[in-house]
């Protein structure tokens, strides 16, 4: 497992993902986005979904970070260990959940939900953060990767226009040895390549590769399409 953490080192990791209601949201069409972005460069695919887990794991040979999201709002991202293991035997090759200090719907904490995951098999978890205090009580949970996925999306940290690169530079010196995965509002190349300079293990984009309801309301509002 140390191999595939090293396998991410400074790479893209692209997210292959669609809202419910948006004409891409199929398997297939997530799946064929997957080969589109690992023949781009990719090194990772992140996928959410137990149908478009297992349809991308069947067509990529990169890492796959799985999650599952459930509703929009509170801790939504793989919420309970009944949907992390789900995940895992999907086939995601790593296990991205909630790596916040907010209470899960289960009721178990994040430490108790990491140790039932890998006492029945081993998989790499990746904890989807919102501030240095969520990152290293995950660390001290005992996850593989933390991620800045949350921040400026819970009330610990205001957002940002960009990505965090503060919020990626303290976890790096806070948590020395402890990858950190930058997401969120990446943006542009240069963003991306900025999270890697400020300490980031990997870097995770998604709207501007992926998802072109967003790229296209970009271009429109800046030229005042109505």
């Amino acid at each position: 497992m140390n191999d595939l953490i090293s396998s991410l080192r400074d790479g893209l990791v692209v997210s292959c993902q669609a809202y419910p209601e948006e004409p891409l949201r199929h398997p297939e069409t997530m799946a064929q986005m997957a080969e589109a972005v690992v023949a781009g460069g990719a090194v990772a695919v992140r996928a959410q979904g137990l149908a478009d887990i297992a349809f991308i794991t069947g067509r990529v040979t990169v890492p796959v970070v799985g999650l599952w999201k459930v509703g929009r709002d509170g801790v939504f991202i793989t919420p309970t260990l009944r949907h992390a293991r789900a995940v895992r035997d999907s086939g995601a090759d790593i296990v991205a959940l909630d790596g916040t200090r907010r209470p899960r719907p289960d009721g178990l904490t994040l430490a108790e939900t990491v140790h039932r995951l890998h006492e029945q098999q081993p998989i790499l978890i990746m904890a989807d953060c919102g501030c240095l205090d969520d990152a290293l009580a995950a660390q001290e949970a005992g996850v593989d990767l933390v991620g800045t996925t949350l921040a400026g999306y819970t009330e610990d940290r205001a957002r940002t226009a960009g990505p965090d690169l503060d919020l990626v530079a303290d976890i790096v010196e806070r948590a020395p040895g402890l990858p950190v995965v930058a997401e969120g509002r990446v943006h542009t190349p240069e963003q991306a390549r900025l999270a890697l300079a400020a300490g980031a293990h990997a870097v995770v984009v998604g709207s501007a590769i992926t998802h072109p309801t967003t790229i296209t309301r970009w271009f429109s509002d800046a030229i005042g399409t109505p």
